[in-house]
């Protein structure tokens, strides 16, 4: 089963840091990484950057279509305009059909905000208890939701479809 995990940091430049500890900890075999994104959102700035990590090419990658999406309903909508609002309130709706629902984008949009990083990670077989031992010392804050394997499969067709269109 894949996991969603995002760890917040109370800086901008937390996430990025953390990634060295992402890689030490697959490196160890005590994590999958399937895919990752970092949020980085300084002070100074209406909205936060966002970037896939491209080095996760492999099978599991989701892709900047799935990224693109997420980041558009956690960050943008709320400086979007009404019409393109209630369209993404409806791709919102489909993502909930894949384990990302209003409760978990709501509380992600309200803890990571100008000033803090956020360190996007789709995991599998995860050793927690260690991994989340390792965490610790980073002072990050987890926020996590889980997908079944079922869910992780439908949303894997689900933005190969949207690739596959474009």
């Amino acid at each position: 089963m894949a996991t969603l995990t995002v760890w917040k940091f109370d800086d901008p430049g937390g996430a990025r840091n953390a990634l060295d500890l992402v890689e030490r900890l697959q490196k160890q075999e005590l994590l999958t990484l399937e895919d990752a994104a970092v949020v980085t959102w300084p002070e100074d700035r209406k909205k936060p950057k966002t970037e896939q990590l491209h080095s996760m090419k492999g099978a599991g990658a989701l892709g900047g279509s799935f990224w693109g999406l997420l980041f558009g309903l956690l960050f943008f909508v709320p400086l979007l305009g009404m019409a393109v609002g209630a369209a993404m309130g409806a791709l919102a709706g489909s993502m909930s059909d894949v384990g990302i629902d209003d409760r978990f984008i709501k509380e992600v949009r309200e803890k990571v905000t100008p000033g803090t990083s956020a360190l996007f990670l789709m995991t599998s077989r995860v050793v927690q208890d260690k991994v989340l031992d390792e965490f610790r010392g980073t002072q990050a804050e987890l926020i996590s939701t889980n997908l079944s394997n079922e869910q992780e499969q439908k949303l894997r067709e689900v933005f190969a479809e949207e690739h596959e269109t474009v």
